[in-house]
């Protein structure tokens, strides 16, 4: 049994793709304490904790978002960081097979607005979106721009050439991507967000694969369902202050 298979356990039941990543293998980094009773999983911005409270394993991580499965796990990453930590809430959304109306998410891509266009994210696009802070996480957590093309799925919303709004894939698992989706401030409540999103949801579906969501904020969450997903549970997270 590999040290992966070991704290497997830990975090069964726990619905997040990131986790899911990690143990198979494919996208992230597991800490764990000598006797396998305590671990973290580390990938993209967020670290996810199960088993016992250690304090070491806190100090092995850099964030910034913290994710505690139980109130020990919360206690402690309060008195380790003090007042940088700062409780937020964010939102399950349910992993629902077959939910989706194609006609229904076609409709959001045809309604795209007159001066945009809609294209993939490809290898010479990905460079671009990694130079801005609000794109970045489209594509970020791959190798490089040639392993997002081969790994990775995602659209972008063009106004004259430059990116303006996107879907991406943030992590991928077995069988499915998670979904990385905003828009440049200054193009918001334009039907940007809902044209790549949907676009991005149909090609997952195509590809036989699941286009996992996981919201955070109620704006979030108000567009996965517009999308045709279901919210779930609140949950907390801390995210540490510089």
């Amino acid at each position: 049994m590999n040290c992966l298979d070991k704290i497997a356990p830990l975090f069964t039941g726990w619905e997040e793709t990131m986790i899911w990543s990690c143990l198979q293998g494919i996208m992230g980094q597991a800490i764990y304490n000598h006797d396998f009773t305590s671990a973290v999983i580390c990938s993209g911005d967020f670290c996810f904790f199960s088993g016992t409270p250690d304090n070491s394993l806190l100090q092995q991580v850099k964030g910034p978002l913290l994710v505690p499965r139980t109130g020990g796990w919360s206690v402690l990453i309060e008195e380790f960081y003090g007042n940088r930590a700062i409780r937020e809430k964010r939102y399950a959304i349910l992993k629902e097979p077959d939910i989706f109306d194609r006609a229904k998410l076609q409709a959001f891509v045809d309604a795209l607005p007159a001066g945009y266009e809609l294209c993939a994210m490809t290898e010479e696009l990905v460079p671009v979106l990694l130079a801005e802070k609000w794109s970045k996480d489209f594509c970020a957590a791959f190798e490089s721009p040639a392993d997002f093309v081969q790994r990775g799925l995602g659209f972008a919303a063009l106004r004259n050439g430059i990116p303006v709004a996107g879907a991406g894939t943030y992590c991928i698992y077995n069988g499915g991507i998670e979904i990385e989706i905003d828009t440049r401030e200054d193009h918001r409540r334009r039907g940007l967000a809902a044209a790549c999103g949907a676009r991005l949801i149909l090609e997952c579906l195509d590809r036989g694969l699941y286009p996992s969501w996981d919201a955070h904020d109620l704006r979030s969450v108000a567009l996965a369902e517009k999308l045709g997903y279901h919210c779930g549970d609140p949950y907390d997270v801390f995210w540490i202050g510089r």
